[in-house]
């Protein structure tokens, strides 16, 4: 393989402060160092004193990795242990108890708090009412949610009770609700008969009733409604019941039950570069052990902290860095309901005000689109607000171009507070190459350094080592304790897309990365497969390519490209060849609206393409195969310079080069 060529240069350097090296967790480029010496001297004992430090067990393990049947390593096998338990009742009879662990603002900005004793009482009522209805260890639980505190309560309930939660992004479609409930065998659906976001009421409860009316989810016995606003659903007699109903009468205590540290604390799906989503599937020990480990390195978490994380729980950080992470750690975090525009997109500096937030942790595409509106409207410029509590923050899902860097660098954390560029996936569990705040000198753009016992490389690929400033593919050398522990009911595709053989049994991140030549920091360069990311939300182009072709009566042929967007980080374009003319002028608006509302309801309003092309047939070799490399020059608007002699037919390219 031939190095990818590295285009960005950077060097500006900003080293952390004197005063914050001397106070964080991690302390300066020497405390970090000590720590990934201790990680290379003695690889499992580094872990095993982790998990012992930071992980409460009800049974203490004894052997730390089992690698018999690599690459399905086990963390801390024999160990037992509760995730709810590790995030809640350690702090009870503690200064924390009565500490508060929720702060929650709703869409409307009416404030809710919860400490940890009251929120152990929640979530012990949950898990009896699950229980009550024959809900036990093993079993899979869907949650479909708004973003509120009873999201997290329900993750948490499943938790303590042993049974496996998988989380839906609230905007995904019934399609991709019935296909999770099917694929997983969840046994009930948790969700809300609306949610609230910018203003308006959108329905979850209808989309669970469409999901299953889909067929294949008989297993399911019970859906739980939490009835987030007053708009009555519709209620299905005998399976459906309200929050209210279940919860009435329950007790408020409810001991957590101990689990394998390998036992199944989650299913969560992403896309794959193949149409069928992937059921990642993470392990209680080793998930709970990184998710608060990472928030005292990557955060320096401290007991007086307020942590925000923006994400939704849908998504893996909204699981680590919202549901478990600040929990475990017993920190104060933010709960935010509603989007980053609404009332106005000064909304997320309102809040740092008025919240005393410490530590902000948010999106490359959120930070660029509130850059663009600071520019067009200066009332919403964060300069309008005090923001003097922030020491920390944090960006997350891709990575942040350098000139939104410095942007939020200087009008957000006013040119003190360092800010930690977080690589990590689905797939990792939790950070796995990261700037410390205490500790690493940053450069805008770079995610720097892998975090101590994590063995990240780039090499070739043949799995050897590339140098530095030579680009190449991302992978892990070894294993640890927070990675993916099989695809659930796949665990040939979970061989083939993580480990392959070709790259010497290394776990294969998906990513291209160069060092620098100066420091080794790391820089990621984007996919190598056919998975895009928009908004920091990974989707397979077949995926996509898939839900265009099951419009039947319209499409007979699509390819999806991603192209760079200012404010998505990447933006879908698809090319479609249709079962009847190529359309043009307003009949080709027309279609492109029809298809996009449709890609919405079979996947979700975030796989909408922003570009449809039309044309009589796709770029294709005399063989058959589509050049995808020609429409993704079309997609960004480049002139074709490549070859195009084995074209079928060539001609179709102007036609191409046309939007709607």
């Amino acid at each position: 393989m031939s190095a990818i060529e590295s285009v960005l240069v950077e060097n500006r350097v900003f080293p952390p402060a004197d005063n914050f090296v001397k106070a964080a967790r991690v302390s300066g480029m020497a405390g970090y160092q000590a720590l990934c010496d201790e990680a290379e001297k003695d690889f499992e004992g580094f872990w095993a004193r982790l998990a012992r430090e930071n992980v409460q067990w009800t049974k203490p393990f004894t052997t730390t990795l089992d690698q018999s049947n690599a690459p399905f390593f086990r963390w801390f096998p024999d160990g037992e242990l509760n995730a709810s338990a590790n995030c809640l009742d350690k702090h009870i009879g503690t200064p924390n108890e009565n500490k508060t662990a929720i702060i929650f603002e709703a869409d409307d900005g009416a404030v809710t708090k919860v400490t940890f004793k009251e929120l152990l009482a929640r979530v012990s009522q949950f898990a009896n009412a699950l229980k009550a209805h024959g809900i036990k260890k093993g079993d899979r639980v869907l949650i479909y949610m708004p973003m509120t505190i009873e999201g997290v309560v329900a993750m948490q309930a499943c938790a303590r009770i042993g049974a496996t939660h998988s989380v839906v992004f609230g905007g995904f479609s019934a399609k991709a609700v019935n296909e999770r409930i099917v694929d997983v065998g969840a046994v009930a659906v948790v969700t809300a008969n609306y949610q609230l976001r910018g203003g308006k009421e959108l329905p979850l409860k209808a989309i669970v009733d469409e999901a299953i009316a889909a067929g294949g989810c008989e297993g399911v016995k019970n859906v739980f409604v939490f009835e987030r606003t007053p708009t009555a659903c519709n209620m299905v007699a005998g399976r459906d019941k309200t929050f209210g109903e279940i919860l009435a009468g329950r007790s408020s205590e409810c001991a957590p039950v101990p689990v394998e540290a390998e036992h199944p604390l989650f299913i969560l799906y992403t896309s794959g570069s193949t149409g069928k989503p992937k059921g990642v599937q993470h392990a209680t020990g080793g998930y709970v052990l990184w998710a608060k480990v990472t928030m005292d390195w990557t955060f320096d978490a401290k007991p007086d902290d307020v942590f925000w994380c923006t994400a939704d729980i849908g998504w893996i950080t909204g699981h680590t860095y919202v549901c478990y992470g600040p929990l475990a750690a017993g920190v104060t975090q933010v709960v935010f309901e509603g989007i980053p525009t609404y009332p106005h997109a000064g909304r997320f500096w309102e809040m740092i005000e008025r919240h005393k937030v410490t530590t902000f942790y948010t999106a490359p595409t959120a930070i660029r689109s509130l850059i663009k509106a600071a520019d067009s409207d200066e009332k919403v410029h964060p300069k309008n607000w005090n923001k003097s509590s922030l020491r920390i923050l944090g960006s997350v899902g891709e990575p942040i171009n350098p000139e939104a860097w410095m942007w939020y660098y200087r009008n957000v954390g006013e040119e003190r507070c360092p800010i930690v560029d977080t690589f990590w996936q689905t797939e990792t569990g939790g950070h796995v190459i990261t700037p410390l705040p205490g500790a690493t000198p940053l450069v805008p753009g770079s995610c720097t350094l892998p975090l101590p016992g994590i063995a990240a490389a780039i090499v070739d690929e043949s799995g050897n080592d590339m140098a530095n400033g030579a680009g190449g593919i991302l992978v892990i050398k070894k294993p640890w304790p927070a990675m993916i522990r099989t695809i659930w009911n796949d665990p040939e595709r979970f061989k083939k897309s993580y480990f392959p053989e070709e790259l010497k049994g290394y776990y294969l991140a998906g990513d291209g990365a160069v060092r620098s030549e100066d420091r080794g920091y790391f820089r990621i360069t984007g996919r190598i497969d056919d998975v895009l990311n928009v908004s920091g939300h990974r989707m397979g182009t077949m995926e996509i390519e898939s839900a265009l072709v099951a419009k039947t009566d319209l499409v007979a042929e699509a390819a999806v490209v991603g192209r760079p967007d200012d404010v998505t980080g990447e933006a879908i374009c698809a090319f479609v060849v249709l079962k009847r003319g190529r359309p043009t002028g307003d009949e080709a608006k027309a279609i492109a609206t029809e298809l996009r509302n449709w890609v919405a309801k079979e996947i979700g309003p975030i796989a909408k393409p922003k570009d449809i092309r039309f044309g009589d047939n796709l770029p294709k070799t005399r063989s058959g195969k589509i050049m995808r490399r020609l429409l993704r020059s079309l997609a960004k608007g480049e002139a074709i310079t490549q070859d195009t002699s084995t074209l079928e037919n060539p001609a179709i390219l102007d036609q191409l080069a046309e939007t709607n």
